[in-house]
């Protein structure tokens, strides 16, 4: 499948099933991760001007056994650690933050599986992924009082489970072999279920007109009457009864994705500024890279950056702890804050970092040629998902005051 066919404006047919590779450590994540970010850094900037969907780097992340290396060790996977999560995901973003953001998704409703899932559907979704099966989720739905209220209705008629509603921003929903689709049940109850691609009364319409991330495909999810397996249904309502870190691996990555973006900016404002950029008049240096004020300014950026990837690694080291014992109150609320104090300074460094690239590269860096703007994009874009002004609310709250923060996938 290439990029030229992908992109169409409905897809109703699931992707290839490619076999994937089984990872068994962590170490052989991180390689792959490397190998994916390879291939992804030699044409990102054409495919974010273009909006091409990056099939075969995705396809490569599959084949190599990384969509499933949080996957337990008891059902095949390599379960590896947190820390490892998180640089996979800022390795393989610093080469192109969207395809990135595509399986962000698979690992937060895995982690929701393993949380409400029963032994059986545990065998049979973690066995589809390791087999190179893709999860996505059809995203929060339009018109909504706000991102938790559902519409979509799951039913049960004479010819099974069938789901219908419309949702909105959902990534990674056009490459993945499942849909999952929240909705409501003939009980009222808040339920998860995972659609099969090819199914009839499922459409994916690549609708997704951002103009950061543009090739992640985040649009709309048409479901009228389309069929749901009974052992697919998921009672993912029960996520907020009983203490997990659900949410906080999903923001988890949410944060690598954006410490990747601010690594790209600042690496392509050191490349331009040594190879293009000319020092100011006034500066009396014979290289822009000898510049007083941009060497105080690229100084501060790596300082920060740094400040951010040590807090993301440490955010990690805590779910890892966290994991490693019986889940409560207090646990799960100190995993989400680690998570939350990281997000607050990746999300500052990815806006700050690809601002900083043009007024220290100059008024050259700014032509379309070069296509640096991608990054303030990008990381504007994404840093949107989850207003970072309640993270810090929610840090400071929990200090002063010891108050544990909400139970969902955006704390």
């Amino acid at each position: 499948m290439t990029n030229e066919t992908a992109h169409h404006a409905f897809r109703d047919e699931a992707p290839s099933l490619l076999p994937a590779a089984l990872i068994e450590n962590d170490a052989q994540a991180l390689q792959a991760a490397h190998e994916v970010a390879k291939l992804a850094r030699e044409h990102a900037a054409q495919r974010d001007r273009d909006r091409l969907l990056p099939w075969r780097e995705l396809e490569l992340f599959t084949r190599l056994g990384l969509g499933g290396i949080r996957i337990p060790r008891r059902y095949g996977g390599a379960e590896v650690s947190y820390v490892t999560l998180a640089e996979v995901f800022r390795i393989i973003c610093a080469a192109d933050p969207a395809l990135g953001q595509i399986p962000q998704n698979q690992f937060g409703l895995l982690s929701v599986v393993e949380n409400v899932g029963s032994e059986a559907q545990k065998l049979k979704v973690f066995g589809g992924i390791l087999a190179g099966r893709r999860l996505a989720n059809a995203g929060p739905e339009r018109n909504t009082k706000h991102t938790l209220e559902i519409r979509a209705r799951i039913t049960r008629t004479g010819e099974g489970l069938k789901v219908s509603g419309e949702k909105f921003y959902s990534t990674g929903a056009l490459f993945a072999h499942w849909v999952a689709v929240k909705a409501i049940d003939d009980n009222g109850v808040g339920v998860l279920g995972l659609v099969e691609r090819g199914v009839p009364g499922l459409r994916i319409v690549d609708d997704w007109s951002g103009f950061g991330q543009r090739t992640t495909a985040s649009g709309t999810v048409l479901l009228d009457q389309a069929p749901v397996a009974g052992d697919l249904v998921f009672h993912n309502s029960r996520l907020a009864e009983v203490p997990s870190i659900q949410g906080a691996v999903s923001q988890l990555i949410q944060a690598a994705i954006d410490a990747g973006i601010a690594e790209a900016a600042i690496d392509d404002a050191i490349a331009f500024i040594r190879e293009r950029s000319r020092p100011w008049v006034d500066a009396e240096v014979e290289r822009a890279s000898e510049e007083l004020y941009t060497l105080f300014e690229i100084g501060r950026l790596k300082t920060e950056l740094n400040a951010a990837n040590a807090l993301l690694e440490r955010a990690g080291q805590v779910l890892d702890e966290v994991a490693a014992a019986p889940i409560d109150d207090e646990s799960a609320a100190r995993a989400s804050i680690a998570v939350a104090e990281a997000k607050v300074l990746t999300t500052e460094i990815s806006l700050l970092a690809s601002e900083k690239l043009f007024e220290l590269a100059g008024s050259r860096a700014s032509l379309a040629e070069f296509n640096l703007d991608r990054h303030w994009r990008n990381a504007r874009v994404h840093t949107l998902h989850d207003p970072v002004r309640w993270k810090v609310q929610a840090v400071g709250a929990y200090h002063l005051n010891g108050a544990k923060p909400t139970r969902h996938s955006w704390i």
